[in-house]
């Protein structure tokens, strides 16, 4: 297995796998969608509520804002000493108090742990007119996609078989390059050239152009261009190497299970 990276940043990821089946490249995106532990809040205790919305639409917005996550310093609920009665290892309180006329910010919401606090501090919660109030609590836990979308670290998560295009004898009349819609066809000299094989859609309009058939689009069955972005709870490259380490671990387990039988 080969990976090479195209696109690395803190809120989105690009590379190419090569050598594994699609199976596999499809399990690499579903355990960045559903297998990576972040915070989200889970409870909210509302002691005032004045506002147009109701609790429970207040209650919504808020379990809806991404964390930014200490997956050290938390565990699973019902993986820690208390059982998930609620102790400083598997919960955090954020609480929010604010009073209109303003538009509530999620960067209103103040954290008791400064390493949990909101991904983005400008998303809306609600807004307050005149003699409006709210004071609430909101108890934050860790958990994964795989239970609820508001624990969804990896977002816009997709891949596709890398694209091959081979090019024959051509008359270089210029059809396929001009209706290509990624532009990464280009003719230099006397010669058609591929100059970004990985945006390819493989439309295939280019096909339907060549008069000659000198243009072949086809695909590698072994080889992937993957692409995820993220909520801002963890950065591209910790979902990344969460995710391998969760199938690394289910993995295991199964040979263990496997081998006892």
């Amino acid at each position: 297995m080969d990976i090479d990276i195209i696109e690395l940043s803190e809120r989105k990821a690009r590379f190419v796998l090569s050598g594994v089946s699609a199976s596999f490249a499809n399990a690499i995106r579903r355990s960045i969608l559903a297998e990576v532990p972040v915070m989200a809040i889970d409870d909210v205790n509302i002691y005032e509520n004045t506002s147009v919305l109701f609790d429970e639409q207040l209650s919504l917005r808020l379990g809806l804002i991404p964390l930014k996550t200490d997956n050290k310093s938390y565990v699973f609920p019902e993986d820690c000493n208390c059982k998930g009665a609620g102790c400083p290892l598997c919960k955090l309180s954020l609480t929010l108090s604010a009073e209109g006329p303003k538009i509530v910010h999620s960067g209103d919401l103040v954290s008791a742990d400064p390493m949990v606090t909101p991904a983005d501090t400008t998303i809306p919660i609600i807004e307050l007119k005149d003699k409006h109030k709210v004071v609430v609590e909101a108890i934050a836990r860790l958990g994964t996609g795989r239970k609820h979308s508001k624990w969804q670290a990896g977002v816009a998560g997709g891949f596709k078989n890398m694209p091959v295009i081979t090019i024959g004898e051509c008359d270089y009349c210029g059809n396929c390059v001009e209706v290509c819609p990624r532009n990464i066809l280009k003719i230099e000299g006397n010669k058609v050239k591929v100059v970004n094989v990985i945006e390819c859609s493989m439309c295939r309009l280019c096909e339907g152009e060549c008069d000659m058939d000198a243009i072949k689009v086809t695909s590698d069955p072994v080889s992937f261009v993957m692409t995820f972005e993220t909520t801002g709870a963890l950065s591209a490259k910790d979902i990344a190497l969460e995710a391998a380490g969760s199938i690394k671990k289910r993995a295991e387990q199964l040979s263990e299970i496997v081998n006892a039988l």
